[in-house]
């Protein structure tokens, strides 16, 4: 188990882990309600954030945000306390995606994806369910004495992501979405450039990717840059 890292008074994160391709959790501590961003790869990924807050002497989240749909950020929720929140695209992924999935499609997933079958190795089930909340475009949470905003973005990793920002203490969540395109990891550069418009008006001074530590924005905006194929 990792430590949480402590941004502010209000916010944290529970490390990302790169042999199972486990994603970064966020944290966010209101007065009144808790939040965590993305629900992570599984029951077992969950059960460990919990125990990281339970020693920093943290609730369990009331509301978990997911940032896309992707099983690394997706696969936990069913093992989450309180209630989970999606965009409406995210949540028809989840919806046909918990149709199809079986034993057939469990194991194409860990034959294709060699971090699914480690973090799946001792034979429990994938189980993918919808969010409880859905929202289109934006949605603002007041958790009590800190505010959380949701609002869906071009990205050129997906077509559902979600950003969620804490303007109080000037810190992004961002997920994936500054990757390319998965399996191929190939940039979009319209995507990605509409992207980076966006980001420059965010109130921010702190990013966090879905498999990294944090970064400034400036960091964050250049590796964007860098990122887009000198075609474009």
């Amino acid at each position: 188990m990792k430590e949480l890292v402590r941004l502010s008074e209000r916010v944290y994160y529970y490390p990302f882990e790169e042999e199972r391709d486990r994603p970064l959790l966020g944290y966010v501590k209101g007065d009144r309600l808790s939040l965590a961003v993305d629900a992570g790869h599984s029951a077992a990924h969950v059960e460990e954030f919990y125990r990281a807050l339970d020693v920093a002497g943290l609730k369990r989240p009331d509301i978990t945000v997911l940032t896309h749909w992707h099983w690394d950020h997706t696969f936990g929720m069913h093992a989450v306390h309180g209630v989970t929140v999606a965009n409406a695209r995210t949540n028809e992924y989840l919806k046909d995606l918990q149709k199809r999935m079986g034993p057939e499609l469990q194991a194409e997933f860990k034959e294709k994806e060699p971090t699914i079958a480690l973090e799946y190795a001792d034979g429990q089930p994938m189980v993918v369910v919808p969010a409880d909340i859905v929202f289109t475009g934006t949605l603002e949470l007041n958790l009590g004495g800190v505010h959380v905003r949701l609002f869906q973005a071009e990205s050129a990793h997906t077509d559902d992501s979600t950003l969620v920002l804490v303007p109080e203490e000037k810190i992004l969540f961002m997920g994936d979405s500054m990757s390319g395109e998965y399996p191929t990891w190939e940039v979009d550069p319209d995507r990605m450039n509409k992207l980076l418009a966006m980001l420059r008006d965010v109130p921010a001074d702190i990013f966090l990717t879905g498999h990294w530590t944090e970064q400034t924005k400036e960091e964050v905006l250049q590796r964007m840059e860098e990122s887009i194929p000198d075609r474009y």
